[in-house]
């Protein structure tokens, strides 16, 4: 958790000094370039300089939400060990959904042209899977301007909720689909030579 403290607090001051080159620059302010050297920027030279400043953000961040989701199912972990176990059962899911659940939660899942995959592995994900989890109001689906996807995935309270009683959780057993074998017939009992 000092970690993503750490971390959030190092990109937060990046993206402040971003808004800082910004507005400084909108008012005709020197903005400071480094030690000692300051400058009044043009508006384009003020866009170039706060976007150096996202670079730095990015790699801060980019590990973030799967750091995030693995703290928060360790502290959930550590709570029921401890007895600390919630009252709030979760939905049963799938294991796909189960699975695409928790993408979601690390800000894994892209949909394009209606085709959702994972970002990072660039595995397809079936959209009926993520429509179940849209209709149990556990994810939902926004337009996104990046040129990359159209739309973004994102957890709902409902969702948020869901997944962190399932942490430490034991995963049900699945359903068999298969009958259970009959039994054979036995011999009768008969006399021994």
């Amino acid at each position: 958790m000092r970690q993503l403290a750490h971390l959030a607090t190092d990109a937060a001051g990046q993206l402040i000094d971003a808004v800082d080159i910004l507005d400084h620059t909108c008012a005709g302010l020197p903005v400071e370039l480094g030690e000692d050297v300051l400058a009044v920027l043009t508006e384009q030279e003020a866009r170039q300089e706060a976007g150096r400043r996202l670079t730095p953000v990015a790699s801060l961040t980019a590990l973030g939400s799967s750091d995030a989701l693995a703290t928060a199912e360790l502290f959930v972990a550590d709570r029921r060990r401890r007895s600390f176990v919630p009252g709030y059962l979760p939905s049963a899911l799938s294991h796909a959904q189960s699975t695409i659940l928790r993408s979601v939660a690390r800000g894994d899942v892209a949909i394009t042209d209606d085709k959702p995959h994972l970002r990072r592995e660039g595995i397809r994900v079936s959209i009926s899977t993520i429509r179940a989890l849209e209709n149990r109001g556990l994810v939902m689906r926004e337009d996104c301007p990046d040129r990359f996807r159209d739309e973004h995935v994102h957890l709902t309270a409902a969702g948020r909720r869901d997944l962190a009683a399932s942490f430490a959780r034991p995963r049900p057993a699945g359903l068999t689909t298969t009958r259970p074998a009959t039994p054979l017939p036995t011999a009768p009992a008969g006399r021994a030579r």
